[in-house]
């Protein structure tokens, strides 16, 4: 589904994303682990045209897309759910989510998108018409992750959706992505909560300093000495 080769991507002519190439195919969960300012965000940046490439090539879906621009991207099945929810606070849940079908023109579409979201998290029904400034942080997470997919989206794109969040939500978030990757959408999660983000993937690759040092199964990953020693203090 999604192909990256050699990217490199940067701020003002400074890159901090080098050679970097990793893969993602269709109906997998994949991580992109490492710690804060490895460069896990920029990636993803750059995959939803928001950053365009220094060098390198993104494909996806067969189709070549360094210059394709963001809007377009969303309207191709990418959806991009940034770092921090940035949600419209004064704004109420439904109205959030509605923002997130902007590409859909049918009526009957956003409909069944709206009825899919309420369905995996039904908290956001009960509070549809609640400003979202006033959810707590796992609850704001979710409707996150719920106005991402209302533009349906065949690829999910989740930057650190376990930022800010306390432990006992920090599981309940993650396994709404089984639920999610279980209607077959397929799910990239940039995370620097390593040991969680692994066990709930296929696959991941382990960023650093803007760099892929290592990549394989969950399992490789979790038994990797370079994960144990960096990130799981064993």
């Amino acid at each position: 589904m999604l192909k990256v080769e050699n990217l490199k991507l940067g701020y003002d002519g400074v890159p901090v994303i080098f050679d970097v190439s990793l893969e993602v195919h269709e109906k997998e969960i994949v991580s992109i682990v490492g710690s804060n300012g490895a460069g896990k965000s920029t990636i993803l940046r750059g995959l939803s045209g928001l950053l365009k490439p220094m060098a390198g090539t993104i494909t996806y879906m067969g189709q070549k897309i360094n210059q394709v621009p963001a809007h377009k991207l969303v309207e191709m099945g990418m959806a991009h759910v940034p770092e921090g929810r940035q949600l419209f606070g004064k704004l109420s849940v439904k109205e959030n989510l509605m923002m997130g079908a902007y590409v859909l023109k049918d009526e009957v579409t956003k409909k069944d998108c709206l009825e899919q979201v309420f369905e995996l998290f039904p908290r956001l029904k009960e509070r549809e018409n609640q400003a979202a400034e006033t959810f707590s942080g796992g609850e704001q997470q979710m409707l996150a992750i719920a106005r991402g997919m209302m533009s349906r989206p065949k690829l999910l794109m989740i930057d650190e959706m376990s930022l800010g969040l306390a432990p006992v939500l920090v599981d309940k978030v993650m396994d709404s992505l089984k639920v999610i990757n279980s209607i077959g959408i397929t799910v990239l999660l940039v995370e620097q909560k390593v040991q969680e983000a692994l066990e709930y993937a296929d696959r991941g690759y382990v960023l650093q300093n803007g760099r892929m040092v290592i990549s394989g199964t969950n399992e490789e990953l979790l038994a990797s000495d370079i994960v144990k020693k960096a990130y799981l203090g064993m």
